[in-house]
């Protein structure tokens, strides 16, 4: 199987990052966001799409490869999916919203579209109930990282149920048109990266409370120092998206059993708005040419 055209479902910070990262390598993309209101029904996706077009580090690789991306919503546009080989799911980070896309995207696909959720760790057979033998032997998990083009690691999460085809197509678009470093990974809570990164980012900011650091020394003690990404754990968090990372915590912690919630005061910052990079402010946050850091302890 050969896949000539992607089809992405979301147009937020991963979603476009995927979608600009496609349309760079050359393919086609068609970019779906929830409508807009009645007068522009296609906003939340231009908006999506306009903030890929300004990201820096640079999302595309040249400008004009977003012309490659039709954009449109998913109530007057979803039958556009039916043109794509791959389509990519990168919506909100909860099972419900994700299973009822696929019930109402199922019937427009002919059977060998390959349907791929970005989760960042809800088990594919968690999102998969429900569905038809015919969806589930094409349905895997596709775990990009923040942000997409720069990243190199993805994880491929099949199930059991995993056609080898599309294992294979998904496999060789990912490696030679994305420039992908694929990890396969088993379809457990947190798959690999997060089973880890999560585990490790709880255990700084326990041991932040414990010694009484503030983020930026935390951020020099878990970085470079230890041979990890200058980014280290709050950049890492602001990238990612703290709330992102809340909904990947607490699934952890209810599919394991294992403590991995974050205290309250990082929950404090995601209801006050501050989602890190995505929202202008989370752990870090820029005012003019200046970079402040939060100081978690007076909140």
């Amino acid at each position: 199987m050969r896949i000539t055209k992607l089809g992405v479902v979301g147009a937020g910070t991963m979603g476009s990052g995927i979608a600009a990262l496609a349309a760079s390598a050359g393919l086609p993309v068609v970019l779906l966001d929830v409508p807009g209101a009645a007068n522009d029904r296609n906003a939340v996706v231009r908006q999506g799409l306009d903030r890929a077009k300004k990201a820096r580090p640079a999302a595309f690789m040249d400008g004009d490869r977003a012309s490659l991306i039709r954009v449109g919503n998913t109530e007057d546009d979803l039958q556009l999916l039916g043109e794509c080989d791959l389509i990519i799911e990168a919506i909100i980070e909860q099972p419900a919203p994700k299973r009822d896309l696929y019930a109402r995207l199922e019937p427009l696909l002919r059977g060998d579209v390959i349907v791929a959720t970005n989760t960042s760790g809800i088990p594919m057979r968690v999102l998969a109930e429900g569905r038809s033998p015919a969806f589930r032997g094409n349905f895997l998990g596709m775990h990009f990282f923040n942000p997409p083009r720069y990243l190199h690691l993805l994880e491929i999460i099949p199930t059991p149920d995993t056609r080898r085809e599309a294992i294979d197509a998904t496999r060789h678009v990912s490696e030679r048109l994305l420039g992908k470093g694929i990890v396969f990974a088993k379809d457990v809570p947190g798959f690999v990266a997060n089973r880890l990164g999560v585990y490790g980012m709880v255990l700084a900011l326990d041991m932040m409370a414990r010694y009484g650091f503030t983020i930026d020394e935390t951020d020099v003690l878990t970085g470079a120092i230890l041979g990890r990404a200058k980014s280290a754990t709050f950049r890492t968090g602001d990238l990612t998206g703290i709330d992102v990372l809340l909904h990947v915590t607490e699934g952890l912690s209810q599919a394991t059993g294992e403590p991995f919630a974050m205290p309250a005061w990082v929950k404090q910052l995601v209801a006050a708005g501050r989602a890190g990079e995505k929202s202008g402010a989370g752990f870090y946050r820029r005012v003019g040419k200046d970079i402040e850091t939060l100081d978690w302890k007076t909140l």
